[in-house]
């Protein structure tokens, strides 16, 4: 995969244009030009204000400093160091939440299919018992994936198909069950004591479970999501993000300052509709996609 490629429309909205800024010199309305398009980028305020300072600082020492190195070096400096995860216990349940349209679902069996190309076995869970739609979309997935799904019932008690989803996984000696929940919005806050609910329940089923909450953030709206993601954190432990569908957005800035603010690891990002398209989160080749390399 190309991620350079998948981020196009990122690396545009930054590189491209701050390239074109910093080639007609370097002063204060170089300057100027450079914050309108950080912010645009979604990078934020107090990122945007850390990268302003330090092209201050070095293009004074150095007229022909490099612009692309030195924002790329402020970048790696400014996301948190989050260890690997990697599970400890048989299955590892997995609890995937967020709001309506953000991707639940699809990053869920994208997800799978990546845990059984290693060679483990997962078992696919539905507590999105409100939509009619919702198992049968896990379940065609299942089909086409050859992975395990389990479903009940439209109107179903979520936090009960979530108590069976796990007790049918250690029954079938599995390594791994995710979990898809109702998409909800963080302002329901019935919906979130029900997610709350849900959390408890994976415990009772399994103790320790489930060992990550997963939410998932839908990139294009970039750090407008920051507030949707408090909300949720306000209700259960989330230990990840997983910010989707990067490739349609010029937003792919916003990702730094989600992972600053919340102090959570983007463990997976979406850049496109393939199931190779849901991958594990590298710091320094998002930085390089959008920032390094030339156009």
């Amino acid at each position: 995969m190309n991620l350079k490629e998948k981020l196009k429309k990122s690396r545009e909205a930054l590189s491209r244009k701050l390239g074109i800024a910093f080639g007609k010199g370097v002063d204060e309305d170089t300057l100027e030009i450079a914050e309108e398009i950080l912010l645009a980028s979604d990078l934020g305020w107090e990122l945007t204000e850390i990268v302003l300072k330090r092209f201050r600082e070095e293009f004074k020492l150095n007229s022909e400093s490099d612009w692309k190195r030195i924002l790329v070096a402020v970048l790696e400096e400014f996301l948190p160091v989050h260890k690997p995860w990697t599970p400890d216990s048989k299955p590892a349940v997995t609890l995937v939440v967020g709001v309506n349209g953000a991707g639940k679902t699809t990053t869920i069996a994208r997800l799978s299919q990546t845990i059984k190309a290693a060679g483990e076995s997962v078992l696919m869970g539905c507590a999105d018992t409100y939509r009619a739609a919702a198992s049968e979309q896990l379940a065609l997935w299942g089909q086409r994936l050859n992975i395990p799904v389990h479903t009940s019932l439209e109107g179903a008690d979520p936090a009960a198909v979530t108590f069976d989803a796990i007790r049918k996984a250690q029954a079938d000696n599995l390594d791994h069950v995710i979990i898809d929940t109702a998409g909800r919005l963080h302002t329901q806050k019935g919906l979130m004591d029900e997610l709350s609910k849900v959390y408890r329940v994976a415990g009772k089923a399994m103790e320790g479970a489930p060992h990550r909450v997963l939410l998932v953030l839908d990139g294009t709206v970039g750090q407008n999501a920051l507030p949707q993601a408090q909300q949720f954190m306000k209700f259960l432990p989330v230990t990840d993000l997983v910010v989707t569908k990067l490739d349609g957005t010029a937003k792919g800035g916003s990702v730094f300052a989600m992972a600053r603010e919340l102090n959570l690891p983007i463990r997976y990002i979406g850049v496109g509709e393939g199931a190779e398209d849901l991958i594990e989160f590298n710091g320094r080749t998002f930085i390089e996609a959008i920032v390094g390399g030339n156009d």
